[in-house]
């Protein structure tokens, strides 16, 4: 029976999160600011980032709105018949912007957020402690979390409110997906710039830390930290957020009816309220340990969701209960679907923590593969790159075989359940209720990786300013453990992606094979829809898909090595032509880095998208829609994989620096000259940053866009 109200519920819940991000935010800028320099250091980061920003999305604009006018214009090219729920038309076009808006929202909310927060970490760390640096630190990551998973949920539910159709709110999800391409790629580019020439010349050439005040490009690389790891990553687990939420309600839609399509929503709701619970857990001492301490925030986060899931499952899916869906005359009784779907939201949950344990095993300093590539730096940087690409490699196995266990657990919780005929579909929605834990939690997670760009920056900022040695030891301690929840919310996104893109796939089957408008069509294929690895159709799309990610990868790879070129070049020529800047006396042009990255990134993550958005509609409507499936499954396969690798690699090389940055091997000189070991490792450590901040984090929206596209095209490519 259909309850609107718990629609509103679910709405009033984001609506709450937002609030509470604000009031963090408000919180957060009552704390001190420190000395005029950090003040003034801080504001240049901040003012670098939304001068980024702003370029980004004044760039994004036409691109939007030309998809807007094509969604709004594609109902007078389509048979769209009587009572038709197509994808298309006005109120397609309105999901589709309102996806994109809500998306470029919340990274401006992170941004203000993180860049406001860093000089004010830092002075907390110089004025009271480690625990207060923390807190600060954390309560700027709580506003960007708790925005991408309010302004998420808020705009999925007023969307299902207004247009009462999942198929029609799916272009909300292909708008978020659009954004999020654009911000990981560019903010991608613009960090890795930035990072490679502070590293290449600033470390290697001139011998100076990257956060010194004489090295041109820090404050390119403070802001690169936050149109990264915030702006990106937020828009990145958004947009996972939103493409999981509206494909359960497809397919909840198809086999339940409206308690398929609500519980999600409310799924959602209590992941943020558990959320909201668990960031009142994190605290430590002075001494204390702030991993141990975000860990029992996240483990909060985790029970709460997974007990209030448990109720809600009985609530919305009540043993002696029936289920209506479309077409389906008299319903289909529950029976024992709600301890199934809890079972599955627990694969979830558990996919999320297994992620995070074997991501930090294969990229933590203290674990025997950063230790061996490490080693291998003894040798130079020849055998520092080979072993890295064993690890990435290595790294790529066992999370793989967690992702099938979770799905074969998901879908074999539910099939016990299932009536005859229906086992398959109704398993396929226990897949996308694991996809739904997983990310039910984004909140928490995006707030503990949006962390780390603060404490990153402060440490930035108490170097700068040459605050007391002891400062630049507590903010170390945080950007340690900033490293850490960066790679485990690296490990999340990508399982997210997996699980998300696995969700689509399915919702996107589902639509061909169910949509009322497609009778016709199916007729001419004996009314079924079944994807058949021996059908060619299939397996040219599968090697179309498989070689996507390559070239996205490819293009972004090259894009981070020019525009890392440019920023070497201005760098030398300001070592060069500055007089005084390594004697401290002048005064390095930072604005000039920041501009160079900045139209680097904006210029070169164009290609990228566009491939991303025009090779699915190529595929479907030149191939058909058995390509179109195989294309999404190939896709997705080599678009997780290659993610897993590049990620894990370049963290492993990142590590492997710090750790011999921290002592190990000499340490970065030896007997006042710089040791070679520690060269090698940088230029380790210069191969991976791409390879983990921009090509590798680029596959997940890649394969989400390609996801929520099709799910779109599907209803369409036999009524054209």
């Amino acid at each position: 029976m259909e309850n609107m109200t718990l629609a509103y519920y679910a709405a009033g819940v984001g609506f709450v999160a937002l609030l509470f991000a604000l009031f963090t935010m408000s919180q957060v800028l009552k704390e001190s600011m420190g000395t005029p320099k950090m003040k003034q250091l801080s504001e240049a980061i901040q003012e670098g980032a939304m001068a980024y920003m702003n370029r980004q999305y004044r760039t994004l604009i036409p691109f939007t709105l030309a998809i807007f006018v094509i969604l709004w214009a594609a109902q007078y090219f389509v048979d769209m018949g009587e009572g038709s729920h197509l994808p298309v038309g006005p109120a397609s076009a309105i999901s589709f912007l309102v996806g994109a808006l809500c998306s470029a929202i919340a990274g401006y909310i992170g941004m203000n957020s993180t860049t406001k927060s860093n000089a004010r970490t830092a002075e907390a760390a110089r004025s009271h402690g480690l625990g207060k640096a923390l807190q600060v630190s954390f309560r700027a990551g709580v506003v960007m979390g708790l925005a991408v998973a309010g302004l998420g949920l808020l705009g999925v539910s007023v969307l299902f409110i207004a247009f009462k159709s999942p198929l029609i709110i799916n272009s909300f999800a292909f708008g978020a997906s659009v954004i999020a391409f654009f911000a990981r790629v560019g903010g991608g580019i613009f960090t890795k710039a930035a990072d490679v020439g502070a590293d290449l010349v600033g470390k290697v050439e001139a011998g100076i830390p990257e956060d010194d005040p004489r090295n041109p490009a820090t404050i390119a690389d403070n802001v690169g930290d936050n149109v990264g790891d915030t702006a990106g990553m937020g828009a990145d687990l958004f947009e996972s957020y939103a493409a999981t939420t509206i494909a359960a309600m497809l397919i909840g839609n198809t086999l339940f009816g409206f308690p398929g399509v609500i519980f999600p929503l409310l799924l959602g709701a209590i992941g943020i309220v558990a959320a909201i619970i668990g960031t009142f857990t994190v605290r430590t001492e002075e001494g204390g340990n702030p991993q141990a301490a975000l860990n029992v925030g996240l483990w909060t986060t985790n029970i709460l969701t997974l007990i209030g899931t448990f109720f809600l499952a009985r609530m919305i899916f009540p043993v002696d209960g029936i289920a209506h869906p479309a077409g389906v005359a008299g319903g289909v009784a529950f029976e024992g679907v709600s301890f199934g779907i809890f079972m599955a939201v627990a694969a979830g949950l558990i996919v999320n923590v297994a992620v995070g344990y074997l991501t930090e095993y294969y990229t933590a300093n203290n674990k025997p593969p950063v230790m061996r590539i490490a080693e291998a730096s003894k040798s130079g940087p020849a055998t520092n790159v080979i072993h890295g690409l064993a690890v990435g490699m290595e790294s790529v196995f066992i999370p793989m075989l967690t992702f099938a266990a979770a799905i074969y657990f998901a879908f074999w919780a539910v099939l016990s359940s299932a009536p005859e005929g229906m086992a398959v579909m109704w398993s396929i929605y226990g897949i996308a209720m694991a996809a739904m834990g997983m990310l039910s939690t984004a909140g928490y997670i995006v707030a503990m990786d949006s962390f780390g760009p603060v404490a990153d920056n402060a440490g930035g900022i108490a170097e700068m300013a040459e605050l007391p040695p002891e400062v630049r030891e507590k903010t170390d301690k945080l950007d340690a453990v900033g490293n850490t929840t960066a790679a485990i919310a690296k490990g999340f996104a990508i399982g997210s992606a997996a699980l998300t893109a696995l969700a689509l796939f399915s919702a996107y089957v589902d639509g061909v094979k169910h949509n009322p408008n497609m009778q016709e069509g199916l007729a001419l294929t004996g009314g079924d829809f079944i994807v058949n690895l021996t059908n060619p159709m299939v397996l040219v799309g599968v090697f179309i898909g498989g070689a996507v990610p390559f070239l996205v990868g490819a293009r972004t790879m090259r894009a981070v090595g020019d525009a890392a070129f440019s920023m070497v070049d201005e760098v030398r020529r300001q070592f060069r032509e500055i007089p005084g800047i390594m004697e401290g006396t002048g005064k390095p042009d930072y604005a000039r880095c920041v501009d160079i990255a900045t139209r680097s990134a904006i210029s070169k993550m164009i290609f990228p998208g566009v491939i991303a958005v025009a090779v699915p509609p190529l595929v479907g409507f030149g191939l058909g829609a058995m390509a179109l499936a195989g294309f999404l499954a190939g896709l997705t396969t080599v678009g997780v994989l290659l993610a897993l690798f590049l990620a894990n690699a370049g963290g492993a090389w990142d590590n492997a620096k710090k750790y011999i940055e921290a002592g190990a091997m000499g340490g970065k000189k030896i007997d006042g000259k710089p040791n070679p070991i520690h060269q090698a490792a940088v230029i380790g450590d210069t191969v991976g940053d791409p390879c983990k901040d921009t090509s590798g984090p680029a596959m997940n929206p890649l394969i989400k866009v390609a996801g929520t596209i099709s799910l779109i095209l599907g209803p369409l490519l036999l009524r054209l």
